[in-house]
């Protein structure tokens, strides 16, 4: 009696408990949006997600549990979001690589910076359309030619990965380009638009 009892209960909680669904986030997503778009509290939304430790620093392709069967609304026109940005682990992994061999010397939004020239290049139909390619096109970053690249990401390099795909994700608005003017050899980058100075470095359209 006692196994039947179980097995009955067994399959109640099976058929009955509340489905636990999950939002992959997407460019331009926040936790509040999120939240707001799925009928819930920022604060019952973090609690759902005890992994999220900074609620501010969520990148495109996590997995954020909403546990709600809403579906988010349907972005308009303007706010269609780019298939693009769908990262691996190894992405990022490199596109961290790659800011702290450009940038371990500049400030965090400086860093955060050239993390989106690379994205704004995945984005641009003038370049290549992963962060792989991207990095590795012939003469376009030095640490690919002098194995800096090759070197593990410290942890601010991670996170201002992480900022450049959540809350910092325009901080270099359109810049295609960066340099240090004071010790760059080639000056081809002295004609173009500047978007914006961050640390020493210039950032370009």
């Amino acid at each position: 009696m006692k196994k039947l009892v179980f097995f009955l209960t067994l399959l109640a909680t099976l058929f009955f408990a509340e489905p636990t669904f999950a939002y992959t986030v997407e460019k331009g997503d926040t936790m509040s949006k999120i939240a707001r778009e799925h009928g819930l509290s920022l604060k019952e939304l973090a609690k759902a997600n005890p992994q999220v430790k900074d609620l501010d620093l969520i990148y495109v392709g996590q997995d954020i549990r909403t546990n709600k069967g809403k579906r988010p609304a349907v972005p308009s026109r303007g706010e269609i979001r780019s298939s693009k940005l769908n990262f691996s682990h190894a992405d990022l992994d490199l596109l961290a690589r790659i800011v702290r061999a450009e940038a371990q010397s500049e400030p965090f939004k400086g860093k955060v910076a050239v993390a989106n020239v690379v994205l704004n290049r995945v984005e641009s139909p003038k370049f290549p359309d992963t962060i792989k390619e991207v990095i590795y096109q012939p003469g376009q970053f030095q640490p690919v030619a002098n194995g800096e690249i090759n070197k593990p990401a410290d942890t601010e390099s991670i996170q201002a990965v992480k900022a450049a795909l959540s809350n910092m994700r325009h901080i270099a608005q359109d810049s295609l380009f960066f340099y240090n003017p004071d010790i760059a050899e080639n000056r081809w980058l002295d004609s173009r638009e500047t978007t914006v100075e961050i640390g020493q470095h210039v950032f370009k359209n």
